[in-house]
């Protein structure tokens, strides 16, 4: 066993403010391999990423923001503008949704949604061994439906999971402590 990624798993912390640089397109490419390794049953590979650079991420600022209105939601403006602010340094938006499959009844909805999960779990490991800090958030109208449908990810078709923001942490990532494994694990011995 590699005690190196034994380390690297133990120090994984998430990192909402990021900037610039983020992943190339090479290192970027291997990110993503890494969630076709996820576990998966029947071989589904529910998970589904689009992902948002550039000037598509105030664009997107704009259509989450507007479809948060437009569901009627409460969206004080200081949030607006922290949302904003927030994203005009992030490099790197990937969309997370799981696709459903009507057909096939073997596998049950949420067992697809586990596997999309271990998918971005992939991720954010692969982004933290490569030197960056991510961060998964079910903010920017993750439950509005409007928002999934300007992504591709109709309500029909897909569960929209949120997006995983990539980037150069703005400011060292604090360790934070972490609880003891044992309070939360039980032994079962048999009846």
């Amino acid at each position: 066993m590699s005690e190196d990624a034994l380390n690297y798993l133990l120090s994984r912390r998430s990192a909402k403010f990021v900037q610039a640089p983020g992943p190339n397109d090479n290192e970027l490419a291997r990110m993503l391999q890494t969630a076709m390794s996820a576990p998966d049953h029947g071989k589904l590979r529910p998970w589904r990423f689009t992902l948002i650079r550039g000037d598509a991420i105030p664009r997107l600022a704009d259509m989450a923001i507007s479809g948060i209105k437009a569901a009627g939601l409460p969206l004080a403006p200081e949030k607006e503008a922290n949302t904003r602010s927030w994203l005009a340094k992030v490099p790197l938006l990937i969309a997370v949704a799981c696709k459903l499959d009507h057909s096939n009844t073997k596998i049950p909805e949420h067992e697809r949604m586990l596997a999309t999960g271990a998918a971005v779990s992939n991720i954010l490991n692969a982004a933290h061994m490569m030197g960056y800090a991510a961060f998964w958030s079910t903010g920017l109208g993750t439950y509005v439906d409007e928002v999934a449908g300007g992504l591709g990810f109709d309500s029909l078709d897909y569960r929209f999971m949120g997006y995983i923001a990539v980037g150069t942490p703005i400011s060292a990532v604090q360790d934070q402590p972490r609880p003891d494994y044992r309070e939360f694990v039980s032994e079962w011995q048999g009846a």
